[in-house]
This record gives structure tokens, C-alpha cells and sequence, in this order.
């Protein structure tokens, strides 16, 4: 049963991509959707990315400092596990359950009152393909606006972590920067983007989704946003780890 479902949601959800996928009616009127969705996604959310990944880049400075406490371990090695960790998984998949949170659960609803106000109908009545016009701007902005907050994000954190080690003398200037360039290895910024894009699909599809196909009132708007971003966590986590199997 369990197995079927999953397989029902995953062909609807394919139905609803090929349907996004087609050419637009008003390139202009789509191109506003966009940027309004741009805006939704990476305006109001830098707020909230900006105080998570500053305090997450403090927190991890203190701990690994603590953790490490040792004349064998040289101190550069803090900025060290700080820039990697960063880089490779917090930045990516905390910041993305947040706005999985913040974005998916707008996403959801705002789709869902359509829906149920039957605006959707309305639209469609006009001749108006409302996937492409309401799911695919969604998706188009979150592939690019994502991977710019995680970068930003990533920055953040390590600036936060360089305020922390200052403040509480756990680590001089010199030996930050130090640890920043010590073997730095590109390939994990690739990873890291190759992550915010898997990400930012899970983020942008999987509210639409739901919100697209509410069936009732109010209550199962309310519903459908908390299922939208449980679904969209849940899967984050573990394509976390398929990315990380099959890339690292």
C-alpha cells in the first residue's frame, strides 16, 4: 500500500513536470512571475540565512576548539573543520531544511488557496497552461537563487566562526586565515553546489505539488503545507547522503 502511494505521487508529480514544460503563452508576464518568485525566495529569506549561518559558524568555532583542546593539535586546524564542515554540510542541507520550512511552506499554501478559491479554474478557463505559469517560475528561480544563498551562507558562517575564535581568543587572526588556505580542496565547492541545486528541486516541486492538487477548504491548505515540508526535509536528508555515496 505503502509502495503504491509512493509510486502514484511520484507519476503525478512527473505528469505536473511535463506539463510545466512547454512554451509560454506571455513571455513578459511570465518573466514578472519569475522575478516575483526571485524575490519571494531570496529576498525575504536573507534574513533568516544570514542569522543561521553566522551563528552556526560561531557555534561550530567554540565547539570544535573545545573538542580539540590538545598541545599535539595546532590551532589552524579550527578554521580547518570550520571552513570544511561549512562547506561541505552545513551551510547546504541546514539552510535548505530551513527554507524548505520558510519557502516550501509558502509555496504550498499559495498554491493551495488557488486551488481552493478556484483561481486555478479560472486561469485554466482562459487558456492559461497554470502549471507553466505557476510551478515552472517557482522552480527556474529556486535553482538560481538557492545556490546564491548557500554561497552566501557558506561566507557568513565562516565569517562568524573568524568573530567567535576573536572574541573568545580560542584562535588569532594569522592562524585563521592560516587554516582557511590550509588543503583547501576545490572539488567540495562543487559538491556543495551540486547539493543547493538537488536541494532547491526538492524545495520548489514537492510544495507545488501539494499545493497544486488541495482538494477541500482551509484545513487541508494547513495540511498540505505541513505535509509539503516534512516530504521536502525528509528527502533533503537523504539525498544528503545519496550526493554524498556517490560524490565523495
Amino acid at each position: 500500500m505503502l509502495l503504491e502511494k509512493f509510486f502514484e505521487h511520484l507519476g503525478r508529480i512527473a505528469l505536473m513536470l511535463k506539463g510545466s514544460f512547454s512554451r509560454p503563452e506571455n513571455t513578459k508576464v511570465y518573466w514578472n512571475e519569475f522575478m516575483e518568485q526571485c524575490n519571494d525566495i531570496g529576498i525575504r529569506s536573507l534574513p533568516i540565512v544570514i542569522i543561521i549561518s553566522f551563528f552556526l559558524g560561531a557555534v561550530l568555532t567554540i565547539q570544535t576548539a573545545y573538542q580539540l583542546i590538545s598541545p599535539l593539535v595546532p590551532k589552524p586546524v579550527i578554521a580547518q573543520i570550520n571552513r570544511d564542515s561549512t562547506i561541505l554540510e552545513l551551510s547546504p542541507t541546514v539552510i535548505c531544511i530551513v527554507l524548505a520550512g520558510v519557502v516550501g511552506s509558502k509555496i504550498a499554501s499559495e498554491l493551495g488557496n488557488m486551488r481552493v478559491s478556484e483561481q486555478i479554474d479560472a486561469l485554466e478557463i482562459m487558456g492559461i497552461n497554470t502549471k507553466t505559469y505557476l510551478i515552472l517560475p517557482k522552480i527556474v528561480a529556486a535553482l538560481i537563487i538557492v545556490p546564491c544563498l548557500i554561497t552566501l551562507s557558506i561566507a557568513i558562517s565562516i565569517f562568524g566562526g573568524y568573530i567567535a575564535g576573536m572574541f573568545s581568543s580560542i584562535i588569532t587572526r594569522e592562524q585563521f586565515h592560516q587554516g582557511l588556505m590550509l588543503e583547501f580542496v576545490p572539488y567540495n565547492l562543487f559538491f556543495a553546489m551540486t547539493k543547493s541545486l538537488t536541494f532547491a528541486l526538492i524545495i520548489s516541486i514537492i510544495p507545488a505539488y501539494y499545493g497544486y492538487n488541495v482538494k477541500g477548504g482551509a484545513l487541508e491548505i494547513g495540511r498540505a503545507s505541513t505535509t509539503s515540508v516534512v516530504v521536502s526535509c525528509i528527502l533533503i536528508l537523504l539525498m544528503d547522503y545519496v550526493l554524498s555515496v556517490l560524490l565523495l
